[in-house]
């Protein structure tokens, strides 16, 4: 368990180290201590499309390249930034300037902003300290996940009442986001009329169980919509201990979008974003189903002979950057295209 945290703390440190120096986003000191959020306030969105946040920001390299939709929502869940364990709370403080700074400039920069070519909300939650994933204390962690999904939850809601106005949605997350996101999957899409809404959901980070939604099915392709996608990234020939509980897993290879355990080369990997956010990195590294897990390659980048870590946990978005941003754009076009066939061929029924 021990080097478990080193390994996932030095990864953090190594793939998202700070902000970069042209970003000029303050993070709001508004919010009330251990109160329930109110996503009526922007304070409580760590992005959204009506304030300027690091989920704007693109990779200098592709910056002209960015085209921006409108008309299509992300939803994304950030993953665990409250990694104190010596912390005696076991869910963040919403009003922890600190942590919320963090958050932004890691994973609200590095991860959310793939999917800012359509319009990002990430709510703030009290999220559940690292340690609620290792404890023996199962019946308070589970406290600290419900509190964390509840939040999850409220703001999701507020979303569909308040912004959505119709459009198609993509789910997106990491890690304790991916807790999270199983959840809001099985509770408003699996088997529910706002599933003809979903794009796609990227649940990475996490274990899928094979029993975790009735109607919901991975994709199995680059195309497939109203499906969900998901991997866990370790270096190749690794066989690591994973706990019972998260042994089983659907996983997606993010270089081919299938799911099965062909062989995906490097030169296949448009590009990564790792510790400088303005840096493409292209053919940083392969991968290939292995079992439940996703395996890659020692990432090449400048420095790599430094990073000795099996578990690439940390690198499971920025590794496949580009990709998945492509991806995104590959679904939500076929999406569209589905929608607008149906449409024109339930107007020809009718006029029959």
């Amino acid at each position: 368990m021990i080097r478990s945290f080193a390994v996932l703390v030095l990864s953090v440190l190594f793939f998202c180290a700070c902000a970069p120096k042209y970003q000029q986003v303050v993070t709001s000191q508004n919010i009330h201590h251990e109160t329930v959020p109110d996503y009526s306030s922007l304070d409580y969105w760590a992005a959204h499309p009506a304030k300027h946040d690091p989920s704007d920001s693109i990779p200098q390299p592709i910056r002209e390249e960015y085209s921006y939709d409108s008309t299509i929502d992300v939803f994304f869940i950030h993953p665990t930034t409250f990694i104190d364990q010596k912390d005696q709370r076991w869910n963040a403080d919403m009003g922890d300037a600190a942590l919320n700074r963090k958050t932004d400039f890691s994973t609200i920069l590095f991860q959310a902003s793939v999917f800012n070519e359509a319009r990002v909300f990430a709510p703030r939650y009290r999220q559940a300290n690292l340690k609620s994933y290792f404890t023996d204390d199962t019946s308070r962690a589970k406290e600290a996940f419900d509190l964390a999904y509840e939040d999850v939850k409220v703001a999701f809601e507020y979303y569909l009442e308040h912004f959505n106005n119709g459009h198609p949605i993509v789910i997106a997350s990491h890690s304790q986001g991916s807790t999270h996101a199983v959840r809001l999957l099985r509770e408003f899409f699996d088997q529910q009329p706002l599933s003809e809404k979903l794009i796609v959901a990227y649940v990475v980070g996490m274990n899928i169980p094979p029993d975790a939604f009735q109607q919901l099915k991975p994709c199995t392709d680059s195309i497939s919509t109203g499906c969900f996608c998901g991997w866990r990234t370790f270096k190749r020939e690794t066989e690591p201990f994973i706990q019972s509980r998260y042994k089983q897993s659907f996983v997606t290879n993010p270089l081919t979008w299938v799911t099965t355990d062909e062989y995906a080369d490097a030169k296949l990997n448009k590009g990564g974003v790792l510790r400088n956010f303005n840096k493409i990195f292209p053919h940083v590294t392969d991968a290939q189903i292995h079992e439940s897990i996703l395996w890659s390659s020692k990432p090449k980048f400048p420095g790599a002979f430094l990073y000795t870590a099996s578990n690439y946990h940390i690198g499971d978005i920025n590794l496949f950057y580009l990709n998945i941003r492509a991806n995104v754009q590959t679904r939500i076009l076929h999406y569209k295209a589905t929608r607008f066939a149906a449409y024109h061929q339930t107007n020809r029924i009718f006029h029959l």
